[in-house]
């Protein structure tokens, strides 16, 4: 049975950083290509980064490219997301999965990006 748990939300201010994680079990991790996504309020999902299991080579949607890192603990079965100089626009629910994303999604872990 698949889990992704997703935690380290939570209130910043503006230009702030914070370091989410999911862990996963229920499926071969390390050979996953993982993404993370976001919604925001009102909004679709969104894409937001992507790893791929064979080489580690990392992608990133325009808005957090160049603040935001993704990475693996594939011993962990964990996957990060550093998120630096943060901004208002990153205030979302942050949700992790597989590319092919799995129809099972966790419950986020909450970002807020306010002063």
């Amino acid at each position: 049975q698949v889990q992704l748990v997703e935690s380290g939300g939570g209130l910043v201010q503006p230009g702030g950083s914070l370091r989410l994680s999911c862990t996963a079990s229920g499926f071969p991790f390390r050979f996953a290509n993982m993404r993370w996504y976001r919604r925001a309020p009102g909004k679709e999902r969104e894409l937001v980064a992507n790893i791929n299991f064979y080489d580690g080579t990392t992608s990133y949607s325009d808005p957090t490219k160049g603040r935001f890192t993704i990475s693996r603990d594939n011993e962990k079965r964990t996957l990060y997301l550093q998120m630096n100089s943060l901004k208002p626009d990153d205030t979302a629910v942050y949700y992790c999965n597989r590319n092919p994303p799995f129809d099972y999604w966790g419950q986020g872990t909450s970002v807020t990006v306010s002063s």
